[in-house]
């Protein structure tokens, strides 16, 4: 069977590598153009494209698809599937339609719950339990389609999206490989939409600390912002990222008020409902670092209220 991959992120490469292993025929990979990055803003790849080359594979980055853009290359690979993993881009009628066995697509959520561009961080800071991979038959609409495969994950208490983009990533892989060699046994699923919830992009706006919430979704918060954009608070109106945090008992105070510091454990802050313990932080004009280590260096105000 001729496939076609289409991906972009570090998620889609992982998925990308687990099928060419299989021994599946991956015929070509299309990805995103490259994007500027760093203060130099040089053009850089994308992990998907990266990962394609390592395998000698060929790689197509159309600027758009709506017009007719991939159909020369659909010609040209006449693939009987297209495999798709965070793209990045909804795909035009005319890709869904011209693959012999149709498109399909691995999401990073147990649908129809999250669909959309971030479920694994949304899986997270909506305080879910589990989440899980879906695999299915695309559609013209955004993660609609009809379902194949679907497996659970559990969620750490303090797992951050970091490292459960990991997780997720080897989990999907698998189920991908195994649902495309398994797709003639395979009976599709239509999904419940009075079960469907979204998962949007996250914004560096979003970031920002609310103390006045509980423990709990902060703490949910600090995780899901994990790796980016980075949940922050105001110290003196400075920007502080949160690293890594636990939570912690009943305090007396100002909700957003440094209580005080215990060795080993953290820099206290209140909240509506109890009190989080932050470990590891980045300030202003400093590098990341556990807060101890940066006491030797610094001082840090008992009874400041961070906004």
């Amino acid at each position: 069977m001729r496939i076609l991959f289409m991906g972009t992120p570090d998620i889609a490469a992982k998925c990308l590598e687990e099928l060419v292993k299989s021994g599946l025929n991956i015929v070509g990979v299309v990805s995103q153009p490259d994007k500027p990055k760093g203060r130099g803003h040089k053009l850089m790849p994308t992990d998907v494209k990266v990962m394609a080359e390592k395998y000698q594979i060929s790689v197509f980055q159309p600027e758009k698809l709506k017009s007719g853009e991939l159909m020369p290359i659909l010609e040209e690979l006449n693939p009987d599937i297209i495999a798709v993993v965070a793209y990045g881009k909804i795909l035009p009628k005319y890709v869904i339609d011209y693959p012999k066995f149709g498109c399909i697509n691995m999401h990073a959520s147990l649908l129809p719950k999250l669909r959309g561009a971030a479920p694994i961080q949304w899986s997270i800071l909506n305080g879910d339990k589990k989440t899980g991979v879906t695999t299915m038959l695309m559609d013209e609409g955004l993660d609609t389609g009809d379902m194949l495969l679907q497996e659970e994950i559990e969620i750490g208490e303090y797992e951050t999206a970091e490292e459960l983009f990991e997780r997720v990533g080897d989990l999907g892989s698998k189920v991908l490989v195994k649902t495309i060699k398994e797709l003639d046994k395979i009976t599709p699923i239509k999904q419940n939409e009075s079960e469907f919830t979204y998962a949007p992009m996250l914004t560096k706006e979003m970031a920002h600390i609310d103390w006045s919430l509980s423990t709990d979704k902060i703490s949910k918060h600090i995780c899901g912002m994990n790796s980016w954009p980075m949940a922050y608070t105001l110290y003196k109106e400075e920007p502080v990222k949160i690293i890594k945090a636990t939570k912690g008992e009943m305090v007396n105070g100002q909700v957003g008020e440094i209580i005080g510091i215990k060795k080993n454990v953290g820099l206290q802050v209140k909240t509506s409902d109890g009190s989080i313990y932050i470990k590891e932080a980045q300030f202003f004009g400093s590098k990341r670092m556990n807060i101890e280590d940066y006491l030797r260096g610094h001082n840090i105000e008992l009874g400041t209220v961070l906004k």
